[in-house]
């Protein structure tokens, strides 16, 4: 097994005790969030991809994002420390940084 995927299972299973612990998920449901994340976070590093995620006020958001870096503006140190509970993505709408939780991704389009 290559080591990008050992790295990538890692991080599935990290996320998904996460989820589990933080969100109250069953690890079924944990898992299958985790891989979208994964999945969504490799698309956007390509391409703009369209996704779906519940924010906090409950509604449902559609979404175009990408992290491909010729399509994104410079950044520059925001002086905050990461949080690995939240997905930051360039929306390509409205030509900022967004970011939603992770354990609220519904799905990928």
């Amino acid at each position: 097994m290559s080591t990008k995927v050992k790295n990538d299972m890692r991080e599935v299973m990290q996320t998904a005790w996460q989820f589990v612990r933080r969100n109250g998920y069953t690890m079924a449901e944990a898992l299958r969030t985790a891989w979208a994340n994964i999945k969504l976070r490799k698309a956007m590093a390509e391409r703009i991809v369209k996704f779906y995620f519940q924010k906090v006020d409950g509604s449902i958001r559609e979404a175009y994002g990408t992290l491909k870096s010729t399509l994104v503006p410079a950044v520059t140190g925001n002086g905050r420390k990461p949080n690995d509970s939240v997905q930051t993505y360039f929306d390509t709408e409205k030509n900022e940084w967004r970011c939603f939780k992770k354990a609220n991704l519904l799905r990928i389009a």
